[in-house]
C-alpha cells in the first residue's frame, strides 16, 4: 500500500499524484508560454510547440483522416504526452526512493484511470457522431453476438490498463537488477534503451486509444 504524504481534507495524496500534478503543470506552463504570444514566424517555446502540434496532428490525420483529428486530438494528444513525460520521469534519480516523487504510469491505479478515460470517451465520441444508432453495433454482425461484443468493449480498458503498467514496471524492475549487478557498465545503454521503450509505450497506448475512436466514429466521417 501506498505511502499517503498527506491529506487534503479526506483525500488521501500520494506520491504518484504529486508527479502526476507536477506533469500537468509543466505541460500546462510549456504550452501556456508557446502559444501566449504568437508570431507569424515562430520562434523558441512557440517553434517547439508547433512542431509537437504538427507531427501529432500528421499522425492522428493518417490513421482517423484530417478531419476527425482535428477533432479528437486535443485528447489523443493529451494522452501520448502525459504518458511520455510520466514514461520519463521513471528514469530521473531518486524516482520511486524520494517521498512525492513517483512514475504515474508505473502503478496500475494511473494506467487504469488512463483507460477508463479511453473508454467513455470512445463511447461518448460515438454517440456524438452517430447518435443512439451508435450502439446497433453491439448487435453485429448478429444480435447473439451481444455478450461478446459487451464482453470485448469491457476488455478493452483491462487490455491498456495491463499492457501499460506491465510494461513500465518490467522495465524499472530489469533496470533495477541490472545496476544492481554492473552499475558501472549498465547506466548509459540501459538509459538509451529506456527513452526507447517510454516513447514505443505511449505511442502504442495513444495507438490503440486512437483506433477504439476511430472505429466507433468512423461512419460519421464518410457521410
Amino acid at each position: 500500500m501506498h505511502d499517503v504524504l498527506f491529506q487534503i481534507g479526506p483525500v488521501p495524496v500520494y506520491s504518484l499524484t504529486v508527479t502526476s500534478w507536477a506533469i500537468i503543470a509543466i505541460l500546462g506552463l510549456f504550452f501556456y508560454f508557446g502559444t501566449r504570444n504568437m508570431q507569424r514566424v515562430p520562434s523558441g517555446i512557440q517553434n517547439v510547440a508547433e512542431a509537437i502540434v504538427e507531427g501529432l496532428l500528421d499522425f492522428f490525420g493518417g490513421v482517423l483522416g484530417e478531419k476527425r483529428a482535428k477533432l479528437y486530438m486535443p485528447v489523443l494528444s493529451t494522452f501520448f504526452l502525459f504518458i511520455l513525460l510520466s514514461n520519463y520521469s521513471g528514469l530521473l534519480p531518486g524516482s520511486g526512493m524520494i517521498d512525492g516523487f513517483k512514475a504515474p504510469t508505473s502503478d496500475w491505479n494511473v494506467t487504469g484511470a488512463l483507460a477508463i478515460i479511453v473508454f467513455f470517451a470512445t463511447h461518448y465520441y460515438g454517440v456524438k457522431a452517430k447518435g443512439l444508432s451508435y450502439f446497433k453495433h453491439f448487435l453485429q454482425p448478429f444480435a447473439a453476438f451481444l455478450p461478446l461484443n459487451l464482453l470485448e468493449e469491457v476488455a478493452r480498458p483491462l487490455s491498456l490498463t495491463l499492457r501499460l503498467f506491465g510494461n513500465v514496471f518490467a522495465e524499472e524492475t530489469i533496470v533495477f537488477f541490472l545496476l544492481a549487478m554492473a552499475p558501472f557498465l549498465v547506466p548509459v545503454p540501459m538509459m538509451a534503451l529506456s527513452l526507447l521503450l517510454g516513447a514505443i509505450q505511449a505511442l502504442v497506448f495513444t495507438i490503440l486509444a486512437t483506433s477504439y475512436i476511430g472505429a466507433s466514429t468512423e461512419e460519421h466521417e464518410e457521410h
